[in-house]
């Protein structure tokens, strides 16, 4: 029986790539959620059906939903989307969706950075609610090293975080949106699991140098207090209730007292039956968007 798979966030750089591994899948119906018809365009011109669903106007949901049996879901960084996430599953369950993909955010079980427990708290949400599950924690994106917040990220060699010396633990979207497609696609295999994907560890000092090597010109890297991000998330109007948690991490991360926080895994392989991007695979494939 083809399965149909919503894909929330489908426009997203996590959503629009998992769309792209679900097209090399067998007996599989793919279904964008948009929130305009100008966006269902660019999917209905590739043949992926679409829905109109906004996660703020709880009367799309129903709809939307109606005849999915696999859901993806992924939210904004704003404290909406805990309501978001649980209006968005209890019509789920109204609709008889089967399994739930559940993008969600790093972090060990016992995480007190607050971000990362509202996305456990969504975990333990829809394994209350039956639903047989996927839940996915990827570490930080090396997407992240090109652009954040829509601003380049590294200008003219000069590498800059807001977390001093710390190690941190890395994956590339692309590995994220393809064990996103194999959970969606095949819940008989993937149900009941928790995938942490971090698949490389690095401090942006380790990635300066690295990138000296591989780029061919010089790096460096500066550190920037936490501050400065704060006062960048005011000035650009974002929702501080979320920002203010991932300034606080920050500082965490600065001062090394995130448990884990350079944790890597080994369970790529076994999902994929490839080896996962390493951060000098990432940045050989960006070289010429690095160079300056």
């Amino acid at each position: 029986m083809t399965k149909r798979i919503l894909i929330t966030g489908a426009t997203g750089q996590v959503g629009s790539k998992t769309i792209d591994h679900l097209l090399k899948e067998k007996d599989v119906e793919i279904v964008a959620a948009v929130r305009s018809l100008q966006r269902a365009s660019a999917f209905e011109g590739r043949g992926i059906a679409t829905v109109m669903l906004n996660l703020d106007e709880e009367a799309t949901l129903l709809p939307a939903l109606q005849g999915i049996h696999t859901l993806f879901v992924l939210t904004g960084y704003t404290v909406d989307m805990l309501e978001q996430s649980k209006a968005l599953l209890d019509n789920a369950k109204k609709a008889g969706v089967e399994h739930v993909v559940h993008l969600g955010a790093c972090g060990r079980d016992d995480t007190t950075v607050a971000h990362w427990g509202w996305h456990q708290f969504v975990e333990r949400y829809i394994e209350w609610c039956g639903f047989s599950f996927t839940h996915l924690r990827p570490e930080t994106f090396m997407q992240n090293l090109l652009s954040y917040g829509g601003e380049k990220t590294i200008k003219h060699g000069v590498v800059t975080a807001f977390v001093k010396d710390a190690r941190l633990s890395w994956v590339d979207v692309d590995n994220v949106a393809e064990v996103a497609a194999l959970s969606l696609a095949h819940p008989e295999v993937h149900g009941g699991q928790t995938y942490r994907m971090g698949y490389d560890a690095m401090s942006f000092g380790e990635l300066a140098a690295l990138m000296t090597t591989i780029v061919g010109q010089p790096f460096r890297y500066e550190p920037l207090p936490p501050e400065v991000f704060l006062e960048s998330m005011k000035n650009a109007g974002a929702e501080m209730a979320y920002m203010n948690c991932v300034y606080d991490h920050w500082k965490r991360y600065a001062a090394g007292t995130i448990p884990g926080a350079d944790d890597t895994f080994g369970n790529f392989p076994g999902i994929t039956g490839r080896q996962p991007t390493k951060l000098a695979d990432f940045v050989g494939r960006h070289k010429e968007e690095f160079a300056y």
